[in-house]
């Protein structure tokens, strides 16, 4: 028989857990569905582990850095207790029974398994659990089967479900057993040599950081430059960096076919040349999941890449959706600004309060947490050209500033901003370097509040810093 509730949360990553917990709390009656680890991807394989090899592959190249600045000093890698700090501190080794405690604890259920939305308000899940009590769970006694559980929702089902790598269509990739982040943050040790397949966030986070502790590392990145979302000025400002520091970054090369043997993966690509390493890290984007979704309850073709959703996070009456699904941006920052947008409205259904304001996507900041740091804020230039407005632009390059010439070595950066210049305001903005994505924020800011670019230039900005480098690209934007 089927459960009621008041809400299903189908996905408890990021997104799904703030919601189905904040809704709890607020005293309805939730049911939070999830196969994998209540918490999904960020605390586990993604920004918080990942961040870890990060900080510890930034502090090697800091020492490196020691020579001619401050004495002598030698490093020996060491990727044990990264490892360890991964395992222990950041994922409790892969399990999640704290988070669901959390959760529990505010008066939500948790069901672990998959789940199904079928419409009308119901979600099935396949619990994997006995379903008759003899210990085979076929129901007959025959063997084979598991249990399901149903519920309905009374005021609604909320989607999370999140997203998943995806490999592209290489011959023979299918066949071969590589990596993606979640085995590339796990391993126990680095590898000897490192093949990459994609040159966006992920891929150039863990080539750089392995990249630091002796891996040979190969990077393989089909378009002219690495991370290719962000302005070029950026994406070829860290390819510079990453061939200085020994990294074999091949641009404009595409993967032709795929194959494992003898203890090694061969890339070949296109024009015969082949690369080869010991691991192979395939970090070429991800999809949504959207095959545990009813496509016609959501009025989803056949080809549909993610779900249409209004401000308020409804994607048809009685069902919301948020996160890497209604393709904003496949950050943890954007699904948790979602999931406070979801709240409210799903309260609102509940006759408890008023929806408020809804999502505004103007100033989505995203950081790639290389060396230098890429923070990013709103539109590129290339897509505000394309949204049809008048754009200036304005560039500063990082280590000509005072606060670049004293940090010497490890200073590279740059600050471009872009205008939209009929309203005078700033549209889009990109702070690479030392703590770009610290340094981002006041950006973020000034886009988010449409504050007059002739009312930044007439601040102060404390010296010495790097946020002073904002102050010389509003004089390059105002001598455009």
């Amino acid at each position: 028989m089927a459960r009621e509730c008041d809400v299903v949360v189908l996905g408890m990553g990021p997104g799904g857990e703030e919601v189905a917990g904040r809704l709890a709390e607020a005293g309805l009656d939730v049911v939070g569905v999830e196969a994998e680890l209540l918490g999904g991807e960020c605390p586990y394989w993604a920004c918080v582990p990942s961040k870890m090899m990060v900080r510890a592959g930034d502090l090697l190249a800091e020492a490196r850095r020691v020579p001619g600045m401050a004495g002598t000093a030698r490093v020996e890698p060491d990727f044990t207790p990264v490892h360890a700090r991964i395992r222990d501190e950041a994922t409790a080794d892969w399990d999640d029974a704290a988070a669901v405690e959390r959760f529990t604890a505010k008066g939500g259920r948790f069901v672990r398994g998959r789940g199904r939305f079928t419409g009308q308000g119901r979600v099935e899940v396949d619990t994997g659990r006995d379903g008759d009590g003899d210990g085979d769970g076929d129901g007959d006694g025959d063997g084979g089967g598991t249990a399901a559980e149903t519920f309905t929702a009374r005021v609604g089902v909320v989607l999370a479900t999140g997203s998943a790598p995806a490999a592209p269509p290489v011959p023979g990739l299918d066949q071969v057993p590589y990596w993606t982040n979640r085995e590339a943050v796990s391993a126990a040790e680095a590898p000897e040599s490192l093949l990459v397949l994609g040159g966006g966030a992920v891929g150039v986070e863990l080539a750089q950081s392995y990249a630091r502790f002796g891996t040979r590392v190969t990077l393989v990145e089909a378009s002219a430059r690495v991370v290719s979302a962000e302005e070029p000025e950026a994406g070829d400002l860290l390819l510079e960096v990453l061939r200085r520091e020994g990294l074999t970054v091949l641009t404009g090369a595409r993967a032709a076919a795929a194959r494992y043997a003898d203890g090694a993966f061969v890339l070949t690509l296109d024009g015969g040349e082949e690369v080869s390493a010991e691991k192979l890290l395939v970090a070429t984007g991800r999809r949504p999941r959207l095959d545990a979704l009813d496509r016609a309850a959501l009025g989803l073709g056949a080809e549909a890449r993610r779900v249409e959703v209004d401000a308020h996070m409804r994607a048809a009456p009685g069902v919301w959706a948020l996160g890497d699904l209604v393709g904003e941006g496949a950050f943890t920052h954007v699904a948790m600004y979602q999931a406070d947008v979801a709240v409210r409205a799903v309260l609102a259904a509940a006759g408890r309060g008023e929806a408020g304001p809804g999502a505004d996507y103007r100033a989505v900041p995203h950081v790639t947490f290389t060396d230098p740091e890429i923070g990013s804020v709103g539109l590129t230039e290339a897509v505000a050209r394309e949204r049809g407005l008048t754009v200036r632009t304005g560039t500063a390059r990082v280590p000509d500033g005072v606060r670049g010439w004293i940090h010497k070595a490890g200073n590279d950066g740059l600050i471009k901003l872009v205008e939209d210049a009929e309203r005078g305001v700033l549209v889009g903005a990109t702070a690479a370097g030392p703590m770009g994505g610290e340094v981002l924020y006041g950006l973020a800011v000034a886009i988010r509040a449409a504050v007059p670019t002739a009312t930044l230039r007439d601040m102060m900005f404390a010296f010495p810093t790097f946020h002073r480098s904002v102050l010389e690209a509003l004089g390059d934007l105002a001598a455009d």
